[in-house]
């Protein structure tokens, strides 16, 4: 639900405390924003919410049933709970519903550590035994190379479907099928490929469980074994910024960065999955210096040395105008002005250009 700054401000009580906050934002907007809990399993604050999962659920006084805080917006005066005794039990029973028809393999699975049914299950006390009953057992038929999908883990919240419909606008999956067997599939349940798909792995990005993850980074590690280094994707000028997941100085998966004022989290094919580059073993990890037919290796200081060389033999020759730079959209603009300076400061002229221009 979007909200502007020139909406105008209203006060609300939530916990007993007074807050203030611009009209028309949701509760949950409002209660993040203020650094109170409240759980989700639908919710993707790149996504408009649409309250599915119903664990958002909060008491409103002199209303008679709890209301979903992801689609029920703020208004003035409004007197809201966030915990109790019966909110408590609401998504205690919610969560162990889920855990009933969820294979219990959290030992194998790929999200363990940073599952948020595994969480919410920890901190309301769900367990899987509560309810009793079938299990899915849907075979497991997606054989592309990028993204793994087990419909037995799926707990049908939406957020795969919703981010492929609505915000990258593809439609390649949509909740199939009804009842038991519902699950986000593609049409006529064929292997996402190429005529299907963009392989942007948005859902998994999407994900709060192990139903999609990443393929190529199976078995590499979990969450806690990683280290996150942030950075800024080099495939284009975009500037989309995010987590390489880094386990004994080899990278092993990208994760999205929600904070990033430029992608908001998302990202394409590219970004996600165009890393094994890093850790190629024929990547030039060395600068080269040509050695007759063939190069040499040389330090960095030895290169920089011999460019800077070559430049000032260029230019007493043929003159300020005869050398000039060629920068890329890879680079970031920092990067992209840096070579613009040195080109005006150093080399004295304007000869610089960008792949962008064309």
């Amino acid at each position: 639900m979007e909200t502007t700054l020139d909406t105008a401000l209203i006060k609300a009580t939530i916990n007993g405390k007074e807050i203030t906050a611009h009209e028309g934002s949701s509760i949950l907007e409002v209660c993040r924003d203020n650094g109170i809990y409240i759980p989700t399993l639908c919710y993707d604050e790149r996504l408009e919410a649409y309250g599915g999962c119903r664990l958002c659920v909060v008491e409103v006084k002199g209303v008679a049933r709890p209301l979903s805080s992801c689609t029920t917006p703020l208004q003035k005066g409004m007197d809201i709970i966030t915990e109790s005794e019966n909110l408590t039990k609401l998504r205690s029973t919610i969560v162990s519903l889920l855990l009933s028809d969820h294979p219990n393999d959290c030992m194998f699975c790929e999200k363990a550590g940073s599952c948020t049914l595994q969480d919410l299950a920890y901190r309301y006390g769900a367990r899987s035994d509560t309810y009793a009953g079938e299990k899915r057992n849907i075979p497991i038929t997606d054989v592309n190379p990028f993204i793994y999908f087990d419909p037995n883990k799926c707990i049908l919240c939406g957020r795969c479907v919703n981010i492929c419909q609505n915000l990258v606008k593809v439609g390649t999956i949509d909740m199939t099928r009804r009842g038991f067997q519902s699950r986000p599939d593609t049409a006529f349940g064929r292997s996402r490929s190429a005529d299907n798909c963009v392989f942007c792995g948005q859902c998994i990005s999407a994900c709060p469980v192990g139903a999609l993850v990443e393929k190529p980074s199976m078995g590499k590690g979990r969450g806690r074994e990683l280290k996150q280094v942030r950075t800024t994707c080099t495939y284009c000028g975009t500037g989309c910024n995010f987590f390489l997941n880094v386990r004994d100085n080899q990278v092993v998966r990208v994760t999205s960065d929600y904070s990033a004022p430029v992608n908001k989290g998302n990202l394409c094919i590219k970004g996600r999955f165009g890393y094994e580059f890093i850790n190629h073993e024929s990547r030039i990890r060395t600068p080269l210096i040509r050695d007759g037919e063939g190069f040499r290796e040389a330090s960095w200081d030895e290169a920089l040395d011999y460019t800077a060389g070559k430049f000032k033999e260029i230019r007493q020759k043929y003159g300020s105008e005869s050398v000039g730079a060629f920068s890329s959209s890879r680079c970031t603009n920092e990067e992209n002005y840096l070579i613009s300076k040195w080109v005006r400061a150093a080399l004295g002229n304007n000869n610089v250009d960008n792949c962008a221009r064309v």
